[in-house]
């Protein structure tokens, strides 16, 4: 990667930095809200290459944040300590859930979670005028998460914290999310909700078929068993789910766990989807199942309900699954861009 030192912006937008990028979601929200992303840390090649492919004036950190020195960042950048408008970022996430932790019965022990040191580290070098952190609820019990909270407060940060769901702030999905604003220069709060939703049916309508060539990851093709194939037929349309399958078409793994409803179920035109998870290319890790058509979302329109414009690049040749992982741990970019514009405005 390219060394040589990067002259400070002369643009009017505030610079800010995405720590953890993944593809681009929360980027791509920043770059909405009126901020200049300057810089990224990615370590996964993939998410990596996905980024670089959408986002090409970033300066991009191919590497794993914990080998990343914050002084290096600044003098790259040209930034001082304080000149940063905003950090943001979301540390991976999976350690935090209610999945991984059996809902919450059980501390956390995933390795991943103490990258949140690594965000609390770049905060304290970098003393931005602004941050954001966005994750999962679970992360608000997490020792890690109050330490970071009381750094903050130590470096003269006032902060606001909340679960929000990005279905109200223009995401065409429920999505329930940690969020923590916190801020040098004013007293930070989140967007106001909207008084819409936007529908599946209305997220879909800027698609064209899936037999459409224009766009190769609307047209990834399935590979569905005979018997799945007919499973998929029998769910009753817009928002049925397998509980009304025939028995003889119901599988054994089903009859023995009361949980996971949602599996194999389909997708209402007139509400927003359910969240878009790294599974969202198979019906039987949730309710991925097209409203009324015969098949699993495709993942462009996984995408689309991320809050990813269809213009957004993601590269096939990385595989089916790849991507939906991806998709599934992007930030939606609408749900960034409503909270961050709060940021921007006090930032002048």
């Amino acid at each position: 990667m390219d060394t040589l030192k990067q002259e400070p912006s002369r643009s009017a937008k505030p610079a800010a930095i995405d720590l953890i990028s993944g593809c681009g979601g929360l980027t791509l929200g920043l770059k909405r809200a009126g901020f200049e992303v300057v810089a990224a840390v990615e370590v996964d090649e993939r998410a990596k290459q996905t980024y670089a492919a959408n986002h090409r004036s970033v300066r991009l950190y191919h590497t794993d944040i914990r080998e990343l020195s914050a002084r290096k960042v600044m003098a790259d950048l040209g930034l001082k300590r304080g000149d940063l408008g905003l950090l943001a970022g979301c540390p991976p996430c999976q350690g935090f859930s209610r999945m991984r932790t059996r809902n919450g019965e059980r501390a956390a022990r995933d390795p991943r979670n103490a990258l949140i040191d690594d965000f609390r580290r770049f905060v304290s070098e970098l003393l931005p005028k602004t941050v954001m952190l966005e994750n999962v609820p679970g992360l608000a019990r997490h020792q890690r998460f109050l330490a970071l909270r009381s750094e903050l407060k130590r470096l003269g940060y006032e902060d606001f914290v909340d679960e929000l769901d990005s279905a109200d702030f223009g995401v065409p999905q429920r999505r329930r999310r940690l969020i923590l604003l916190a801020s040098r220069v004013h007293s930070p709060l989140p967007a106001e909700p909207n008084d819409r939703r936007v529908t599946v049916r209305q997220a879909f309508a800027q698609l064209a078929l899936p037999s459409s060539k224009r766009d190769k990851l609307h047209c990834i093709a399935e590979n569905r068993s005979e018997t799945v194939r007919k499973i998929i037929s029998h769910i009753p349309k817009d928002g049925g789910s397998r509980s009304s399958l025939p028995v003889e078409l119901r599988l054994g793994c089903h009859a023995v766990t009361n949980g996971f409803h949602d599996v194999y179920g389909r997708m209402r035109w007139d509400d927003v989807a359910p969240t878009i998870t790294g599974g969202c290319s198979n019906p039987s890790k949730g309710r991925f199942l097209h409203p009324s058509e015969d098949r699993n979302i495709t993942l462009r329109e996984a995408a689309v309900l991320q809050g990813f414009p269809r213009s957004y690049r993601f590269l096939t040749e990385h595989g089916k699954e790849a991507i939906a992982l991806m998709i599934g741990n992007a930030l939606p970019p609408p749900f960034i861009a409503a909270h961050a514009k709060c940021l921007r405005l006090a930032i002048g």
